[in-house]
């Protein structure tokens, strides 16, 4: 008997993802974004988000289904982010599951959008070991997980207290005078520059730190210190190194997450690290994170630069793993919240 197909529905912000899983087995994920709509403005605008959701949710659900050769009427449960994520975007795509899972008469399963960047690596790797660590790290979140089950036993080690990681690199893309969004020209330029030409500020690692916020992170204190290095060039007229700036603020970055992510595995006893979200595809991130995994004895798993960004893969695999243990599903008054705690994996 084949396992349950379960269809994951992603808005939380610019991406509407749609994606069709059987078991651990991932069969298409579809993908629409408003990114180049957002560009002009240099951030995400939700009415706009969502207006481009409505339009593309029912196109991305039927390419989803062509692509994978599978009726709609096939789908055992439907999949959707309840959260966190922008709250016009999240209710379009609820509005879209909520409909599909009554007119099919199937469960609907309203899920973690942050658990989901941890969980996809599971229809791309395999499934994970007893406990993994997760790094969760986008635009809106930097978070540590230890994960003993991916649906029942997420915990919640540490978190961004101000700027997330994404965050952090758009308000310096805006500095530099970078386009809109910040994260892939600061990765582009760090290649190009010395990491350690600037010796930028490493928040909450001072041993002050180290008892209260040991796995936190903080990239304001950061931003910041890259701003005022930058004007204070620009006061004496000197030309600002881009690239070098670029390289040693994104080093800053990746060392703080690496280093702080390495020692809780060794505190735990965790011997796989999974790192997801969109900014999981910096490539400064993934270098440091495979050269301390190699020396610390840790396996590392990051999921393909796809399915690092926002999409329905993630959404899915969350949804199919909450089948597969039987959970009961949502309510289908389910609201969306857009500052969904981790303590939910599903509501």
């Amino acid at each position: 008997m084949s396992a349950p197909l379960v269809l994951g529905i992603e808005t939380s912000c610019d991406e509407t993802g749609v994606a069709l899983a059987r078991g651990e087995e991932l069969l298409v994920d579809a993908v629409a974004s408003s990114m180049d709509e957002h560009a002009r403005y240099g951030g995400i605008i939700p009415e706009v988000a969502s207006r481009a959701h409505l339009e593309a949710m029912v196109p991305t659900i039927r390419r989803a289904l062509a692509e994978a050769d599978v009726d709609l009427g096939e789908v055992d449960a439907i999949a959707v982010t309840a959260g966190p994520g922008l709250v016009g975007p999240l209710t379009i795509g609820a509005a879209a599951a909520k409909a599909l899972a009554v007119g099919l008469g199937v469960p609907l399963y309203g899920v973690n959008h942050v658990i989901g960047h941890a969980a996809v690596d599971e229809l791309v790797h395999g499934p994970f070991p007893d406990r993994v660590m997760a790094l969760v790290v986008s635009g809106g979140h930097s978070s540590l997980l230890m994960v003993d089950d991916i649906v029942t036993g997420v915990t919640e080690l540490g978190s961004t207290l101000d700027d997330a990681a994404g965050e952090a690199f758009d308000k310096v893309g805006r500095l530099l005078g970078l386009p809109y969004p910040g994260g892939p020209h600061i990765d582009r330029l760090a290649r190009e520059g010395d990491r350690e030409a600037i010796r930028f500020p490493r928040g909450l690692t001072a041993p002050k730190d180290q008892a209260k916020h040991a796995y936190d992170f903080s990239f304001s204190g950061l931003k910041t210190a890259v701003a005022r290095w930058v004007e204070a060039r620009q006061d004496a007229g000197q030309e600002i190194p881009v690239a070098d700036v670029a390289a040693s603020f994104a080093y800053s970055v990746a060392d703080v997450l690496t280093a702080k992510t390495i020692a809780a595995c060794r505190r735990h006893g965790v011997e796989t690290l999974v790192i997801g979200g969109g900014f999981s595809a910096n490539s400064q991130l993934r270098d440091l994170a495979a050269e301390r995994c190699a020396e610390a004895g840790i396996e590392l798993r990051i999921p393909p630069i796809r399915y690092c960004t926002d999409n329905g893969a993630m959404i899915a695999a969350v949804g199919a793993a909450a089948v597969r243990r039987g959970l009961a599903p949502s309510d289908l008054d389910l609201a969306v919240d857009s500052s969904m705690p981790l303590t939910l994996v599903t509501v």
